[in-house]
């Protein structure tokens, strides 16, 4: 019997939108509902992106911060998915609700 093996897809779009194979090879978390991305771990911090629900993204750390009410419960934990890119964990899907990244 022959064995069908698919090989996911591969495009030059951000993280944000399609899965990069740097981000494959690091594992990543879908976005559970729409969300702005901050510059620091807190709504009191400045906008600087938005997330669409189903995204997915690399946490490259976690710290805490205001804590939050989403869509995955109520934490104070912030994932860092870039320089300057917070988005709070209630809005990741991590499977976890204690940290799954080095503390910033």
């Amino acid at each position: 019997m022959s064995e069908n093996v698919m090989t996911p897809a591969v495009t030059d779009e951000p993280v944000e939108t399609v899965e990069s194979v740097e981000a494959l090879a690091r594992g990543t978390y879908a976005i559970a509902a729409d969300v702005n991305v901050r510059s620091g771990p807190g709504t009191s911090y400045g906008t600087v992106g938005r997330l669409r629900a189903g995204a997915r993204v690399t946490i490259s750390c976690q710290r805490p911060g205001e804590t939050v009410s989403g869509p995955t419960g109520t934490s104070k934990i912030w994932d860092r998915i870039g320089s300057g890119r917070y988005v709070s964990d209630t809005y990741v899907r991590t499977g976890s609700d204690g940290y799954v990244a080095p503390r910033c």
